[in-house]
């Protein structure tokens, strides 16, 4: 048979002329089985003895002279020794087992949110800490890496990083929970190497202090100040930290808090003991000024289950602010402002409370307990007093004085006496 054309292609494709295989000469050959939905160019040859057939393409995206050309490429091929044939298939078998090791990758950031549904949720009493550090340090820094390619340059570029930007106590948060998600990993067989493990606080944020950073009434009249004019800073944010002040509870107490937690009508906030760091359960008094702020934010909520409802869809969903949200807020928009006030962050406020409530004549016992501190030692296993009312008090007078500030008024020069170091 002579060559072929592409009157003959085209007449055979129209008569629906089927066959299976028609020669072009040197190995070029055209198949037209009836599964094939367009003609099929083949390129037939011989390598070391054995028949081998190559499949080149369809005659709709390979016309005739494009596949005599390649056809006379692939002689030149086999002449040299090679097997087109099952380079081909070494290449497709490549690409699948690509495509499977791209499925079955798992990056730092799935590893996270991995960890965290395994090892956190339902054990840990603040899983949105864990959280928090994961979404705001980890994800950004080295989310997208698959496991198996993150290196300790890797955690040190994100240590150092966290460090740079102020928070060297997250820094070496991050390196322990950093190295608890590898760990794991290394127990699923994700991983042979923890990349973590060479580092130590040092190469964080360094040893950790307790703090002892109060603030004085003169400092308390400038924050009030500050949160009123400040550009950027919002109502909501001031009402957190009235509440965080004036309550003296722990950050993710309050911003993690249920609307249904809350007795307004009562003024109690009944805080469960799943929620609390010492896992017992608190009613804590509520100053009027506090009742009053509390109905301002349900209001605000405009409907949300939640005393300070997520601002924005957030992708890993959170109902409430981030825990940081406020800090971050301090941070940016108030501090600036405050030049003259030595620095200090939301964890300063619960002791700047108890500071003042010693200054206030509150008894140290009563103190204590507006905290949610345990009385120690054997006081503490036979008093299960719980000083309701004195706190009550204590709380109002402590809220008052608030009021009193915020207004401007330092009112008599009380000296406080030194605040303990809170958990």
């Amino acid at each position: 048979m002579g060559k072929l054309s592409d009157v003959q292609i085209r007449g055979w494709i129209k008569a629906g002329e089927r066959f299976e295989q028609r020669g072009d000469g040197e190995g070029l050959y055209l198949r037209y089985r009836k599964e094939d939905a367009t003609p099929r160019w083949l390129f037939r040859y011989r390598l070391a003895g054995k028949a081998r057939v190559l499949f080149m393409g369809s005659y709709g995206t390979l016309s005739l002279a494009d596949a005599r050309k390649t056809a006379k490429e692939m002689r030149a091929r086999v002449a040299l020794g090679h097997d087109p044939a099952g380079e081909k298939k070494e290449r497709k078998r490549e690409a699948v087992r690509k495509i499977e090791a791209d499925r079955l990758m798992v990056t730092m950031g799935q590893l996270a949110d991995d960890y965290f549904a395994a090892q956190i949720v339902g054990r840990w009493k603040h899983p949105n800490i864990v959280r928090a550090r994961i979404e705001n340090d980890i994800k950004p820094n080295i989310g997208k890496l698959a496991v198996a390619d993150v290196k300790p340059q890797h955690i040190d570029a994100m240590l150092q990083a966290i460090v740079k930007r102020g928070a060297p106590t997250m820094a070496n948060d991050v390196l322990r929970w950093v190295k608890r998600m590898f760990d794991y990993a290394i127990k699923r067989q994700m991983v042979t190497f923890n990349p973590a493990t060479a580092f130590s606080l040092i190469d964080a944020g360094g040893k950790e202090t307790s703090r002892d950073r109060w603030l004085t009434r003169s400092e308390l009249v400038k924050l009030f100040e500050a949160m009123r004019t400040a550009k950027g800073w919002n109502i909501e944010n001031t009402y957190a930290v009235k509440l965080l002040l004036m309550l003296a509870v722990r950050r993710e107490e309050l911003i993690a808090a249920p609307l249904a937690e809350f007795d307004l009508d009562g003024a109690v906030w009944h805080l469960p003991g799943e929620r609390t760091k010492t896992g017992k359960a608190i009613d804590i008094p509520l100053p009027r000024q506090a009742v009053a702020i509390l109905r301002e934010l349900e209001r605000l909520g405009g409907g949300s289950s939640w005393l300070l409802p997520a601002r924005k869809m957030q992708s890993r969903m959170i109902p409430h602010i981030d825990l940081n949200t406020v800090g971050a807020s301090l941070a940016k928009n108030i501090r600036p402002m405050l030049k003259d006030v030595a620095p200090f962050t939301v964890h300063d406020f619960r002791r700047t409370a108890r500071t003042h409530l010693a200054a206030l004549g509150v008894a140290p016992h009563v103190g204590e307990r507006c905290l949610n501190h345990a009385v120690k030692g054997v006081e503490g296993i036979y008093m299960r007093h719980d000083f309701y009312e004195e706190r009550k008090e204590a709380l109002q007078k402590w809220a008052d004085l608030l009021d009193q500030l915020e207004r401007g008024d330092l009112g008599d020069n009380v000296v406080p006496l030194p605040g303990r170091k809170l958990a």
